[in-house]
């Protein structure tokens, strides 16, 4: 069996946990915290960036630190993880689902306009496989409406939109670093603070609501209760975890690259949809997916691929049809392509470590299943 995911493992990080486990300094906002934030600021140009336990956590912070409040509005895509809209719907506010692209599967900028109301007051940019969202207009319309822009970039670390990292455009930008994604800390996150003004709460609410952060830094004599918050900040184990990967970060990038690649080139010209990245966008190689005929047909080529010891998988399915969505959101506009494209994807194995042989007979096994069922369906029409 070909697994779909295998998280990394790097030698070098087993020796920065030992280090870190021996020192007795385990808590969080040590060395390997700081390293961590350093090498991402500076990689990233970005403004400020804090680790975090969770994608999830980072986009809490977010809501809190925009004051979201029952009543209010936020407009997000429906093909997304449910982190996107739950982390608002926890403050109160309602999830305004628009279309997305079927080219990309990220969210339809040209329908995002439509659905601002006077209770709008943030629009979400989910990079779906690390391809930027067109942000271009987004940034546009936010400005119109003086909205501000939180990009779930869980997927996006290492990837750019003309030129800029993805997370480090909007306001906020919100990267995961889960055993499923490019670089792991097996569960944390980062929360990037691009607008000056939210950095100081932001480093409250990461501490429980307390200014230790600041006592840390020699700011004031004695910490003590100054807003709301919560745990947000992870281990020293977690960051020492993942610096090991941030320095060959370009290695991993690369080499996931590669099986991208590999995958496209043998896979282009069958009867079905290849991955599209946009124009001006650098993409991560988070995901490899190809898009069949239906939802049917999807079955039955997933079936035969782990027949033949391939293990894929299909996706979210899409949030404004669950019981939660539609408890807690609505959808603007019409499903044009939401749910008839989710329902059509399928995502081939990628990790760092995949050989490029593996690559290839993933590659070559789905092509055969694919064209297998496509001659079985003609079989049956005569």
């Amino acid at each position: 069996m070909i697994p779909f995911n295998k998280a990394v493992y790097l030698p070098k990080a087993a020796e920065y946990v030992e280090e870190t486990l021996k020192s007795s300094r385990i808590a969080g906002d040590g060395k390997y915290t700081r390293l961590c934030t350093e090498w991402m600021e500076q990689r990233f140009r970005a403004n400020k960036i804090l680790l975090t336990t969770s994608c999830t956590a980072a986009l809490e912070m977010c809501a809190i630190l925009l004051g979201i409040r029952p009543g209010d509005e936020v407009i997000l895509p429906s093909y997304t993880f449910v982190s996107t809209a739950n982390a608002f719907v926890l403050r109160g506010a309602a999830a305004v689902f628009v279309d997305i692209r079927p080219d990309t599967m990220n969210i339809d900028e040209t329908k995002i306009e439509a659905a601002v109301t006077e209770r709008t007051k943030a629009i979400i940019a989910v990079h779906y496989a690390g391809v930027a969202c067109e942000m271009d207009r987004i940034m546009e319309i936010a400005g119109k409406y003086r909205l501000p822009v939180i990009e779930d970039a869980a997927q996006g670390v290492m990837s750019t939109y003309k030129g800029k990292a993805l997370g480090t455009i909007g306001t906020f930008g919100c990267y995961s670093f889960h055993e499923t994604k490019n670089y792991t800390m097996g569960e944390g996150g980062a929360l990037l603070v691009n607008d000056e003004a939210y950095i100081e709460r932001a480093e409250i609410l990461r501490e429980k609501g307390t200014d230790r952060t600041r006592f840390y830094r020699g700011m004031v004599d004695k910490y003590s209760w100054r807003d709301i918050g919560s745990s947000y900040l992870p281990s020293e184990i977690n960051a020492a975890l993942l610096y090991a990967q941030l320095e060959i970060a370009d290695r991993i990038n690369d080499g996931r690259r590669s099986v991208w690649n590999i995958y496209y080139e043998k896979l282009k010209g069958l009867p079905m949809d290849l991955p599209i990245v946009s124009e001006g966008c650098v993409h991560n190689a988070h995901m490899f997916f190809v898009k069949v005929k239906d939802i049917k047909r999807r079955k039955e080529i997933m079936g035969r691929l782990k027949e033949m010891g391939v293990d894929v998988v299909f996706h979210y399915v899409p949030l404004h049809s669950s019981p939660g969505g539609l408890k807690f959101g609505r959808f603007y506009g019409e499903d044009r392509y939401t749910t008839k494209e989710s329902g059509r994807l399928i995502r081939l194995p990628m990790w760092y470590g995949l050989t490029q042989e593996d690559a290839a007979a993933a590659a070559e096994k789905l092509a055969e299943a694919v064209l297998d069922n496509e001659n079985g369906r003609k079989r049956e029409l005569q």
